[in-house]
């Protein structure tokens, strides 16, 4: 890799043919060594470059033979390698050296989505089947294909303490976490999901280092104190000897392309990555993405999720952006949330009317730079540039649901037939959709927040700090408690529902809401036409428009409890109906809707929490 990059320099253990070269910055150190402990037990000197890099090699004698080892610093304590990749005895002990056997299926690159035609599904590995690992999923990806779905989000899987966490504490970004299945267990997941035509996602963390286990600031200036964050000191971006912090996480960028042919990284919350030189660390990592890409003749993406609403991040460097490639959309959720709950708590304060649904359906950004009385200050910039193929929406993902009081999903604070409109309305947004596990056919089980630190005054400031997070909500309510095994096991996903009764239904109206916006271009992000949308707060409907010279679509949304009727006051060449959710076949009582649309000044009655799809395309006319 080292040769497709220019100026990026690998660090930890790197194996070849006959030899493992080992590199760990340290530019404050006095003196580094290899400590191996398998396969014999010896002790490698290093020699230190001017850029503060130790550098070793170690002959191999046996192709493929376990080698351990730890960092011998300043003569006297020990450490795992900064950039290990593989802690297979946990986050305070020895490091494995990963030899891969690169023997793959060859790559039909042309088989893999683009990102404009991403249907995401987000999974978190321990929780997503009972055995908790990346083999165990591999059965699963043929029903997700099935159901039209072509690429699946993995949340992170860098090495955390104990067997379970969301990810977000992990504290080695290069190591695949080891109750999960390691590297290799990753490498096959990833490989079976390409032979499958479905794209692999990494969410990956820059913003921030878990508290245990976290052993960076022995070996040199990773973190800094101009910044705070929520986790502690800010990763050191911008201060004094960042330039190889730099190098640490753009390489690890590139190794998860590189190693494991991941498709596209989703970078958390960028709001909390603190920069203010000139040349961003964000903007650096895009154009070395697309440097290695070049020379690899090979397409990645870099997702960011942002609470900023600034979309200059996604704006190409020619419209003062800095050239990554989408954003999650978190409006859009919130949006939709408050409006079919009722909610107002926290930070859906700014939201809970259809002319804000209208505005997330039109632009995505709700808060564009008007004020937010969350905030108490005006919030967010107009996404002018964005095209629609840049933004991902969703109903849930495992913030939105697992950071709730009590990590309900949708499925249990609203009704089927709101269920079935909250399907159409995301996946006929004309964005990239996300879905999230077990959403597809209303999975019961709450996702919790669960962590397994070894330290007992961790655990408690765990358990007072989620209490804090949930006071802007909640109040002083007591919540579950996310330290103890049992969290963690309720928020296993029960996959067998998707047959059973109401849940197989709903996850035929996913499927079905899949193959319709398959097969109708319109809805497709490429296209990139924003609609046009009617409400009626009073009456409680919501219709979208989505039009171009060869194809015209209406969607018809009745929130309401009883029937409403929307009148059309233009002329309609035939559109025909695609969808109504009210049918017996959904579950629905019957439609009161017609199968055609035709003339003008039209009346069409649209039964009670019910959504219905009409569709023209010039050519059936």
């Amino acid at each position: 890799m080292n040769n497709l990059v220019e100026n990026i320099i690998p660090v930890g253990a790197i194996p070849s043919s006959d030899e493992i070269h080992f590199t760990v910055w340290g530019p404050f150190l006095h003196d580094c060594k290899v400590h191996l402990y398998e396969p014999q037990e010896t002790v490698i000197p290093m020699e230190k470059n001017k850029r503060g890099y130790w550098n070793s090699v170690f002959k191999i004698t046996e192709h493929h033979q376990k080698i351990t080892y730890k960092y011998l610093i300043n003569e006297k304590e020990e450490y795992p390698d900064p950039a290990s990749r593989y802690q297979p005895f946990g986050v305070h002990e020895r490091s494995e050296v990963i030899q891969f056997d690169n023997t793959q299926n060859p790559q039909d690159y042309s088989l893999r989505p683009k990102l404009e035609d991403y249907v995401i599904y987000e999974l978190h590995v321990g929780t997503f089947t009972p055995q908790g690992t990346f083999e165990a999923i591999i059965p699963r990806i043929a029903k997700l294909k099935d159901l039209g779905v072509n690429s699946i989000e993995i949340m992170p899987v860098a090495q955390f303490p104990g067997k379970r966490n969301w990810g977000y504490d992990g504290v080695y970004p290069f190591a695949v976490q080891n109750s999960y299945g390691g590297p290799w267990g990753l490498r096959k997941l990833v490989n079976h999901c390409h032979q499958m035509g479905i794209a692999v996602i990494l969410d990956v963390v820059y913003n921030h280092l878990g508290p245990e286990g976290n052993y960076l600031s022995k070996f040199g200036p990773y973190f800094t104190s101009k910044y705070k964050t929520p986790w502690g000191e800010a990763i050191n971006y911008d201060d004094a000897f960042c330039d190889e912090v730099r190098n640490y996480f753009i390489y690890n960028a590139l190794y998860w392309f590189n190693e494991f042919d991941i498709d596209a990284l989703r970078l958390d919350a960028i709001h909390a990555i603190y920069d203010e030189s000139a040349y961003l660390f964000l903007e650096e990592l895009a154009d070395k993405v697309k440097e290695y890409d070049l020379k690899t003749n090979q397409t990645h993406f870099l997702i960011v999720e942002s609470d900023r609403n600034d979309p200059r991040f996604i704006y190409p460097k020619a419209e003062g952006g800095y050239s990554l490639h989408a954003q999650w959309c978190d409006d859009f959720h919130h949006a939709l949330h408050a409006y079919i709950t009722g909610e107002k708590n926290g930070y859906y304060a700014d939201f809970g009317s259809l002319a804000q649904l209208a505005k997330a359906y039109q632009q995505g950004y709700v808060m564009d730079g008007c004020y937010s009385s969350y905030r108490k200050r005006k919030h967010g910039r107009k996404p002018q540039k964005a095209n629609r193929g840049q933004l991902i929406v969703f109903s849930q993902n495992h913030d939105q649901v697992g950071n709730r009081f009590r990590g309900e999903r949708l499925s249990i604070l609203v009704s089927f037939e709101e269920l079935k409109i909250i399907a159409a309305l995301t996946l006929f947004s004309g964005f990239i959709p996300l879905l999230f596990m077990g959403e597809e056919y209303g999975e019961k089980n709450p996702f919790c927040y669960f962590v397994d630190h070894g330290d007992p005054a961790l655990l408690q400031a765990v358990r007072e700090g989620r209490k804090r997070e949930f006071q802007a909500f909640y109040g002083d309510q007591d919540g579950y408690d996310p330290t103890i095994e049992e969290t963690f096991k309720k928020s296993i996903i029960q996959w067998e529902l998707h047959q059973k009764d109401k849940h197989a239904l709903l996850w035929s109206v996913y499927k079905e809401c899949l193959t319709l916006r398959k097969k109708l271009k319109i809805l497709q992000p490429l296209s990139n036409i924003s609609p046009k949308v009617y409400f009626n707060e009073k009456e409680k409907i919501f219709s979208f428009l989505f039009e171009n010279e060869e194809e015209k679509i209406i969607g018809l949304t009745n929130f309401d409890c009883v029937e409403r009727t929307f009148v059309v006051d233009q002329r309609l060449e035939p559109l025909e109906k695609m969808l109504d959710l009210a049918e017996e076949k959904w579950s629905g009582l019957g439609s009161l809707s017609p199968s055609r649309l035709i003339g003008e000044n039209l009346s069409v009655g649209v039964n009670p929490k019910n959504f219905v799809l009409y569709y023209n395309h010039k050519d059936l006319a």
